[in-house]
This record gives C-alpha cells, sequence and structure tokens, in this order.
C-alpha cells in the first residue's frame, strides 16, 4: 500500500470536498449519482479517525520520516556519480555491497512502518464504508430514488441529481468514531483497500488543489497602471 499524505489540513480538506455538492441539491426524476469515496471522506467519523491515527501513531510517522531521510543519506553512497538519482547501472554496481545491504535493511523498516500506518486506516475506512449502503438507502427512499449512476460513468448529470452531501450527512447519523488500532490477525477486505488506493488518491488532488489556491491568494495583487 502507498504511504499516506499528511494529514495536515485533513479537516479543510474533508469539508472542500463535501462542500463541491450543493446542500440544497435536489433529485430532479428517479436518478441521481454519488461517489462513495467522498462521502467516505466528508464523513464525520473518516476525519476523526484519521486525526487520532495521526496522534496514535506518531511514533511510527515520526520513525518512518527518520528512516526516509537516512535511507537518502545510505543512497548518496551508491550514487557515485553525485547526481542526486541513482540509475540502473549504480544499483547493479552496489549489488551486494555493505551499502546496498543497509538500503535493504532501511527500506524493510520503513515498509514495516507504512503497513502499520496505512493498515489503521483501511481499517478506520473499513469500519466507515460498512455503514455506507444503509446511509446510501436511507436517501434513496427518501428522494424515491429508482437508479444510481456512477459520476465516472456519465459526460453530464445536473449538480442537483449528485446525492453526496446528503448521503453523508445520513452516514454521519449513523457512524461518528471508529476504532484505529486493528484487532489482532485482523486481516483488510479486498474492497477497503481499493477504497483506501482511491482516497488516497482523492486527498492527493484535493490537497494539491488547496495549495495551489493558497499559493495564488499569497500573491501580491498586479500594480495598477499609473494614470497619466
Amino acid at each position: 500500500m502507498t504511504s499516506m499524505i499528511k494529514p495536515l489540513a485533513l479537516a479543510g480538506l474533508a469539508v472542500s470536498a463535501a462542500m463541491a455538492v450543493p446542500s440544497s441539491a435536489q433529485v430532479s426524476g428517479n436518478f441521481a449519482t454519488v461517489d462513495a469515496a467522498t462521502v467516505v471522506i466528508g464523513s464525520t467519523a473518516f476525519q476523526n479517525a484519521y486525526n487520532s491515527i495521526s496522534s496514535t501513531y506518531q511514533p511510527q510517522i515520526d520513525t518512518r520520516r527518520q528512516l526516509q531521510e537516512q535511507r537518502q543519506t545510505q543512497l548518496a553512497v551508491i550514487d557515485t556519480n553525485n547526481d542526486n538519482d541513482v540509475d540502473d547501472a549504480e544499483l547493479q554496481a552496489a549489488q551486494g555491497t555493505e551499502a546496498w545491504t543497509q538500503v535493504q535493511q532501511t527500506e524493510g523498516q520503513i515498509a514495516a512502518l507504512t503497513a502499520q500506518i496505512d493498515g489503521a486506516r483501511v481499517y478506520a475506512i473499513e469500519q466507515v464504508f460498512a455503514q455506507y449502503p444503509a446511509a446510501l438507502q436511507d436517501v434513496v427512499t427518501a428522494d424515491q430514488i429508482q437508479l444510481i449512476l456512477s459520476p465516472e460513468a456519465i459526460l453530464y448529470v445536473p449538480n442537483e441529481a449528485d446525492i453526496t452531501a446528503k448521503v453523508v450527512a445520513a452516514l454521519n447519523t449513523k457512524v461518528a468514531t471508529v476504532a484505529v488500532v486493528p484487532p489482532q490477525n485482523w486481516q483488510p477486505q479486498r474492497n477497503s483497500v481499493a477504497l483506501f488506493q482511491q482516497i488516497q488518491q482523492l486527498l492527493l488532488v484535493l490537497q494539491r488543489q488547496q495549495a495551489a489556491q493558497q499559493a495564488q491568494e499569497q500573491q501580491p495583487a498586479t500594480d495598477a497602471p499609473a494614470g497619466r
């Protein structure tokens, strides 16, 4: 599993995702669209869980960061031409050396810590998503929806057909908090891992959008041309 981005401003990102759908949206007719990943991100339980993980697993997060820095130092020994890029020839030349053994050991430690951190996130997502079908059914029943389409499967749909925000609200009534420490011998479900990966990508996109917006807001205003 890929490593998770830093949970910095996670709540703001999640709110942005949820607010992308008008809160006053009303389904026109008997069809609607909903995005499950955005629903999970927008839920209170998800935000609480990710914030809790960032503190509960802080020692692992700090240790992984230190090991990642250590790995860069170790790779510098293998980077014989000092171009800050270990190519295939340098990797091959390093095979069997002490420097290469150290890199492999460090990467193994990083992978083990990442598995702990991401495992907690998958476990949290799995618990939140377990309540998703019931939340979706509540909205389907309330709005008398007969057909739900995936946003990726259609070229155009009016904003008022998107029920994502409604499902977020329904999900929040069913679950507010979840555990973040998996029980012994717990194994994630395949769909939970797939949803985790989808959420990771979505959070990364949202983070980049937020960073770009902040950078734009911090740019000094262009001086107005002086009058004659």
